[in-house]
């Protein structure tokens, strides 16, 4: 008898208590608004509607925008239970799978590239970019014998890899994706009810499939192999739930853009009451997802009493990114994260001298940053830089190229060494090969912090790299602190570090509506760029790092071959094992913001380099330091090259080339090697 009260109880909870509560946040939901409106003309308006403005505003905005959310929130629950059961991986979302930046990436190329095909609300296009990422990732990861840590790996680097392109089709196409930025964030915002209308259908027919598959979803849970035993059509069971997955993800994604980490939390705040059936999961998940994006929205508005619509997706990023983090740890404390964290660049193909390889690559570096002065929207001009270089030229030319092509062009190369140098020392401290300031979260607090600088206390630039350093700074003790608590595992690392990074790109999101920057100028930013980069920012930013900084790691480089030994040997050998780990991760995070200060979020020279380096040096720390400054300065360079060339008299940013290099590296490093 008190087994049984309790799961009456426990029911009535779930889903009585979950009903009040929706019931609850949709009232709120619609009593918010610029225009107050008594609690008496709200429920006039719906049950007995007149012809007034008051009513009216109830009816056609505020209502479609709460049911839209119920349904939204719903989708994306029921969609991200489905994703984990057929992954058999509890961090898969639509979210961490890639799954949203792929239906966003699809809708905005066709809205640039054929518009005429977003018939709607572009559905079919979303939905064609959802199904086809998922199972991208899905077989690149490993298929059926992917584990969750290399699963969700894959989708963060798919979602920078389709963020970098629909960051570049926005850049160029602004008037083309006009309205697209906010979506893009993820917003209720609805101006009558066409958009619940079209969505609704799609959402019941898929949910009736589901509910219809629960039982055999229940029996997938037992595994494959039992599955079909069992009699069960396993492959057709996971194409027909994974198809209505992606159909939830898609039809929300063309109502009201990618929200992210809606999938991940309701399903899981349903588990943890004790659900395990797939019917209690499905519906439980719809009614708890609508719970939580609806008090996402309200907090959104909240937090904005101008009611200038704050993106509802950097909400739920700032709920959800804690919760990644919290069911990370939790996996890695149950032993669920079964990854030896080894992930290497390949074996060493040659052991070159330094005395070899520094001249070479100091000549090509000096070849590069030449081709770069000599090279605009006039084509390649050699002659002109050797005139201006001589003083034998007009004093326009000579200021256009050595104040303005040479400068920039010291900036990339002084950018990219002090990346390059921040990853390597990463890598060694967390003893990670995966790590990367802007991988472990490290450049998203930088961001932060240069942004909160600039937004909440509009000082002079001079403030903006003290600014970066601080968010860099405390971002880095949150990292160091998740990593004592996972072991410093690699690839549980870098899991929190995506969660890391979500949290703070949230802020950032938040900061760049709120400060209403031009979609242009603020993912030109938010993606990296040495455009308009100059002496000022070489004296400021760049310089005094490289003249301090490096230095310093120079003297204690020795001490990450020791740490590359395990913690026992290392203090075995006489290290202070916590306090060197500190102090060079801290000299790193110091170095990732220089550069953010500098040039914004640029990703990937920090993995990229160190990686090619031990191509070329192996393993010894002393002989990486100079060729991974060196190869990472060359990158980011050649970067800046192509950023002013390849589409001039556009502009592309340096940081979405480097990601759409660096993106299939770390894609092609996880198929070479289990991760």
């Amino acid at each position: 008898m008190n087994l049984s009260f309790k799961k009456v109880l426990i029911g009535a909870l779930t889903f009585g208590g979950g009903s009040i509560l929706l019931c609850l946040l949709t009232f709120i939901h619609i009593n918010q608004g610029n225009v107050s409106l008594s609690v008496t003309t709200v429920v006039q308006a719906i049950i007995n509607p007149m012809d007034t403005i008051e009513h009216h505003t109830v009816r056609m905005m505020r209502l479609p925008r709460a049911v839209i959310g119920i349904l939204a929130g719903g989708a994306l629950a029921v969609s991200g239970v489905i994703l984990q059961t057929v992954t058999k991986n509890p961090l898969s979302s639509a979210s961490t799978l890639g799954i949203h930046s792929g239906t966003y990436f699809a809708v905005v190329l066709t809205t640039v590239l054929l518009p005429s095909a977003l018939v709607g609300n572009g559905v079919i296009t979303a939905f064609a970019g959802g199904l086809l990422t998922f199972l991208f990732v899905y077989f690149l990861s490993g298929g059926g014998d992917a584990t969750p840590v290399r699963m969700v790996l894959a989708g963060m680097i798919v979602t920078f890899l389709f963020s970098s392109l629909t960051s570049l089709l926005q850049i160029f196409y602004e008037n083309e994706t006009q309205g697209l930025f906010l979506w893009g964030s993820g917003t209720l915002v609805q101006n009558d009810w066409s958009g619940v209308k079209f969505s609704l259908p799609f959402v019941m027919a898929a949910v009736i499939v589901l509910l219809f598959y629960s039982l055999k979803l229940d029996t997938l849970t037992l595994g494959d192999e039992v599955a079909t035993a069992l009699g069960q059509n396993v492959r057709s069971v996971k194409l027909i739930t994974i198809i209505s997955a992606v159909l939830l993800t898609s039809v929300t994604v063309s109502v009201v853009g990618p929200i992210g980490f809606v999938g991940l939390v309701a399903p899981h705040i349903v588990k943890l009451i004790g659900y395990r059936t797939h019917k209690l999961l499905i519906t439980g998940s719809f009614l708890w997802g609508a719970n939580v994006l609806l008090f996402a929205d309200v907090i959104a508005r909240v937090i904005d009493p101008s009611f200038s619509e704050l993106p509802v997706g950097a909400v739920t990023a700032l709920v959800g990114s804690p919760w990644l983090i919290w069911l990370v740890l939790r996996m890695k404390q149950e032993g669920n994260t079964k990854d030896t964290g080894s992930i290497l660049a390949g074996r060493l193909a040659v052991n070159l001298p330094l005395r070899k390889i520094v001249p070479i690559l100091l000549i090509v570096i000096f070849v590069t940053v030449a081709i770069s002065m000599s090279s605009g929207n006039y084509g390649f001009e050699p002659v002109a830089t050797y005139e201006a270089l001589m003083g034998l030229t007009n004093e326009f030319m000579r200021n256009y190229i050595l104040e303005l092509r040479l400068p920039r062009s010291l900036v990339a190369l002084l950018a990219g060494a002090i990346l390059a140098v921040s990853g390597l020392i990463f890598q060694g401290v967390l003893r990670n090969p995966l790590a990367d300031p802007s991988v472990i979260g490290i450049t998203s607090g930088a961001g932060v912090g240069a942004l909160t600088t600039i937004y909440f206390f509009s000082v002079s630039t001079f403030w903006v790299p003290i600014g970066a350093m601080a968010g860099a700074f405390i971002f880095f003790i949150i990292i160091m602190s998740l990593g004592v608590k996972a072991e410093f595992h690699p690839t549980t690392l870098a899991l929190l570090g995506i969660g890391v990074s979500a949290f703070g790109s949230a802020f950032i999101q938040i900061m760049v509506v709120q400060a209403e920057l031009g979609v242009a100028s603020a993912l030109t930013w938010l993606s990296g760029t040495t455009y308009a980069k100059g002496w000022s920012e070489i004296l400021k930013f760049l310089l005094w790092p490289v003249l301090l900084f490096i230095p310093l790691l120079a003297v204690h480089i020795k001490n990450l071959d020791v740490l590359s030994l395990g913690d026992d040997a290392a203090k075995g050998l006489g290290l202070g094992v916590v306090s060197i780990r500190f102090q060079m991760a801290l000299l790193a995070t110091l170095l990732a913001a220089c550069s953010v200060a500098a040039v914004g979020s640029i990703g990937f020279v920090g993995l990229i380099a160190p990686h090619f380096s031990r191509l070329l040096v192996g393993s010894a720390n002393q002989k990486l330091l100079p060729v991974t400054m060196l190869i990472g300065g060359f990158l980011l360079v050649v970067a800046d090259l192509f950023s002013r060339t390849l589409l001039a008299p556009n502009e592309i940013p340096s940081g979405i080339l480097v990601a759409l290099i660096g993106a299939p590296y770390f894609l092609w490093l996880m198929k070479r090697r289990s991760v």
